[in-house]
């Protein structure tokens, strides 16, 4: 019996159909974070019945182009969240909402340091603070490879 798409993305899963039927009916454009094995992809998307509309994406490729900065830990997922939301700011994006899609969200993980960063370039999503990683953590000061992020991030704006 051959299997349609949807029941594929289902059974193999890669879509939670219940969790995006949520998120769209809300009729905000979501903020979609998702880590890869080696970087990340941070998009703003709107709904479109023929299909979703990418409005703004920052990869690992366009981070290490604009900061220099490369990898997927938890300072290059808030330095691309800051850029993304900068970018989004820039197309009239206003407010959005986080879309994880089969991440789980872990408290002050990589997740919600691309969520800090899209929060302090000025776009609101709504969050509590106690679910961010320590400014520690955001400045590097765990890596011995750390970037002097306040070059990049002007606190404030």
């Amino acid at each position: 019996m051959k299997t349609t798409p949807v029941l594929k993305r289902r059974s193999l899963g890669i879509t939670d159909y219940q969790k995006r039927y949520r998120l769209l009916k809300s009729d905000i454009t979501r903020a979609v974070v998702r880590p890869t094995n080696k970087g990340m992809v941070i998009e703003f998307v709107d709904y479109n019945p023929s299909g979703d509309v990418v409005r703004v994406t920052v990869t690992d490729k366009s981070l290490q182009k604009e900061y220099g900065v490369y990898g997927n830990n938890i300072q290059s997922m808030y330095l691309a969240g800051y850029l993304a939301g900068k970018k989004a700011s820039e197309k009239g994006i206003k407010s959005a909402i986080l879309d994880t899609g089969r991440y789980k969200f872990i408290h002050g993980g990589r997740l919600a340091a691309a969520l800090k960063g899209i929060v302090d370039s000025g776009i609101e999503i709504p969050a509590e603070e106690s679910v961010f990683p320590d400014e520690s953590r955001i400045n590097g000061e765990h890596l011995k490879n750390r970037v002097d992020i306040s070059k990049y991030v002007k606190k404030g704006e």
